[in-house]
């Protein structure tokens, strides 16, 4: 339903579902007010080849922003990725080459359009305008803002006060983040709760343009399959929106019944009082495995279709049937490091086998799976993540979470 046909409220409701804040809000109803189509702007940098359905948040807000009649505009920073965003980092990013972000970008207009409307979004990239800025062009923008303001940024703060190298171009990210607004006449544009710093410089050189200064909406950071990081590809804690439709239910089952809820709430196009029923369904008995089946199918069917869905849930029933786990298991819960938690030593230490050797060799045999997924490396090492159930022969079963 486009905006000439609902109200500012319900505008204003289906645009603040799920959304963290929106800053300023009066501004964004005197812009709602004009019944023009706003132009609606969200940057990507193609840091990795996937997105995931962390990025998707934000893509289901500008679905809704388009469904609402509004022009939605797709940076990708291809410019800006060679930078690299300092956004949270506790050290100078490595900056990515030319090719990199090439084949990134590549990637990202294929799959954008699994939620977008591709004949109603305009995909821009920053290159356009940042490469031929040139060095007095880049000088009078870093002119626009000043060190004290930068450092008002708490990872950059944080950095500075902990003796860490802060790079002079790390400086240069939020300014040509803001200047990309500048040079896009953006109205509203969204961004992670972690991009706020960088959203509100857009405000501030819009302002210095004489521009109208965009409306900054964030939206929540999905927490990825540990319940507890930032979904990530590198921290491989993440769902990508191009992986196959049994690892997508399969990753989706895995989550934790507490981060369910927070899965419905960002990524479900689902009325929010449905979800409340689930939720009153839940506390009356009903297993949350099958509250979870729904979730899983909506998601699946999205990106896929819901016979792939189907058959997925189907598989998975089948594939838990085959490899039914005890109730009563035993758990435990290990620290790693960055290295990973070398297989054999992990069995040992769960009480699965007596040794490290006995571990290698009931490999060997087929007798270890993680998951229902049979082990086949004796040199495999486990990560930090979620909590995963290992099984060695019939009857040997150990829940471990590694962190």
């Amino acid at each position: 339903m486009s905006s000439s046909e609902l109200s500012i409220n319900d505008q204003l409701e289906i645009i603040k579902r799920g959304a963290d804040e929106i800053l300023v809000e009066a501004d964004l109803v005197a812009k709602l007010k004009e019944g023009r189509p706003l132009r609606i702007k969200a940057g990507f940098d193609p840091t990795a080849p996937d997105l995931h359905l962390g990025h998707t948040v934000l893509l289901n807000k500008l679905r809704q922003f388009q469904d609402l009649g509004h022009e939605i505009i797709f940076l990708i920073g291809d410019f800006t990725g060679m930078i690299g965003d300092p956004t949270g980092k506790s050290a100078t990013r490595p900056p990515l080459t030319e090719d990199d972000v090439k084949e990134n970008a590549k990637s990202y207009q294929q799959q954008v359009f699994k939620i977008l409307d591709e004949t109603k979004t305009q995909v821009v990239f920053n290159s356009h305008w940042m490469s031929g800025i040139g060095a007095a062009g880049m000088i009078k923008l870093a002119a626009s803002s000043t060190v004290a303001r930068m450092l008002e940024r708490d990872d950059f703060s944080k950095r500075y006060k902990g003796g860490q190298a802060i790079a002079i171009h790390e400086f240069l990210y939020p300014l040509i983040q803001g200047y990309d607004s500048v040079e896009l006449k953006a109205d509203v544009e969204l961004g992670g709760t972690d991009q706020k710093f960088n959203l509100l410089m857009g405000r501030q050189l819009q302002e210095q343009a004489g521009q109208k200064p965009q409306v900054v909406l964030t939206m929540p950071i999905l927490e990825g399959l540990d319940g507890v990081q930032k979904m990530s590809k590198s921290l491989n804690n993440y769902i990508g929106v191009d992986d196959t439709p049994k690892d997508m239910f399969g990753k989706i089952m895995s989550i934790s019944d507490d981060l369910m809820w927070r899965y419905f709430e960002l990524l479900s196009f689902r009325p929010l009082n449905e979800i409340a029923d689930f939720k009153t369904e839940m506390e009356a008995g009903k297993n949350p495995r099958d509250i979870k089946f729904l979730l899983a199918e909506e998601i699946i069917a999205r990106f896929h279709s819901e016979d792939e869905a189907t058959q997925a849930r189907e598989g998975f029933i089948a594939q838990f049937a085959k490899n039914k786990i005890p109730d009563d298991i035993p758990e435990f819960a290990f620290e790693v490091d960055t290295e990973g938690y070398p297989i054999a030593n992990l069995l040992k230490d769960a009480g699965l086998t007596s040794s490290t050797s006995d571990a290698m060799r009931m490999i060997q045999q087929g007798a270890v799976k993680i998951d229902g997924e049979k082990v086949g490396d004796k040199k495999l090492k486990v990560h930090a993540g979620l909590e995963r159930v290992f099984q060695v022969g019939k009857r040997k079963f150990a829940k471990i979470t590694l962190s």
